[in-house]
């Protein structure tokens, strides 16, 4: 049974653990709110933007004329995986169910007879996937998701890398896989299609068919595809990084907070256990003492 002393020492070191909790939660809230601002202030600007390019692809006859990034490769077998993770834990499920959700993906094209690459994002994906399919992974990138003000020259580096192992034919298509920003308390894991570029049902049909377009563009679709194409899919790399930020530093509020009531939790039960032992021990001692009283 524990000693007095030992129940004190627990009771001591876990108050210490709340105070450090408390003050991760308090600091984890303080980033929040910039990053939510962040990511809600890209959000709408990234969906525009696809929302723009599929309009006007849905118009456009698809040839070879069209751009590499709208068309791809003409094949399907080589499958890049771009998946976010922050760079630190302490922040509950976060990481662990983006991973878990990465590792399915990985699993099923492989069972698909398709060959995988990897790129990482921040050192939890890079260090927990490295485990086991190091050999996918042909690049990594840290110290970038965590930061406090994402800029996006950092989305522009990776996506330029992505760009020249596309345009080397290392691989047919992309997909981008992160913790999408819904709330404080939801970042659910989300993948999207990057390369080629995901065309509606529809692409191409209407043109093909005929039907006028309330449109007239100038230079030619295929030329400002061209263009936009890259750009956009920068754009949908940085969004990435700001939902992943914000979303690390809500999960990270939210653990903070469930660690601390738990430890108010513990505290309350040693407590308990300690006016416990001490009673026993105080119920102990006067025995003795009325014991050797009548012994007298």
């Amino acid at each position: 049974m524990p000693s007095l002393r030992d129940y004190r020492d627990r009771i001591t070191s876990v108050k210490s653990t709340r105070k450090i909790t408390s003050a991760m939660k308090m600091v984890a809230a303080a980033k929040l709110k910039k990053a939510q601002d962040a990511a809600e202030r890209a959000q709408p600007y990234a969906h525009a933007m696809a929302e723009m390019m599929s309009r006007m692809a849905a118009s456009l006859v698809i040839s070879t004329a069209s751009p590499k990034l709208l068309i791809g490769t003409g094949q399907d077998q080589t499958h890049l995986l771009v998946i976010v993770t922050s760079d630190r834990g302490l922040c509950g499920g976060f990481n662990g169910n983006l991973i878990r959700f990465a590792k399915h993906e990985i699993e099923r094209l492989t069972l698909e007879g398709k060959t995988v690459q990897i790129l990482t994002i921040g050192r939890k994906a890079r260090d927990v996937l490295k485990r086991d399919y190091a050999d996918l992974i042909i690049k990594s990138f840290t110290n970038i998701a965590g930061k406090d003000n994402i800029d996006f020259a950092a989305a522009s580096d990776i996506s330029g890398f992505m760009l020249s192992q596309f345009a080397e034919n290392k691989f047919d298509v992309c997909h981008l896989l992160y913790n999408e920003f819904k709330s404080v308390l939801s970042q659910p894991p989300t993948t999207q299609q990057l390369i080629p570029f995901n065309l509606p049902e529809t692409g191409g049909q209407d043109a093909a068919e005929g039907t006028k377009n309330p449109y007239d563009f100038e230079p030619e679709e295929n030329e400002i595809l061209a263009e936009l194409l890259p750009k956009n899919i920068s754009m949908q790399v940085f969004r990435a990084l700001l939902d992943s930020s914000a979303g690390e530093q809500a999960a990270s509020m939210t653990a903070m907070d469930n660690a601390t009531r738990n430890a108010g939790d513990m505290i309350n039960d040693l407590s308990l256990q300690y006016n416990r032992a001490r009673q026993a021990y105080i119920t102990k001692e006067l025995i003795e003492i009325i014991s050797g009283a009548e012994a007298v």
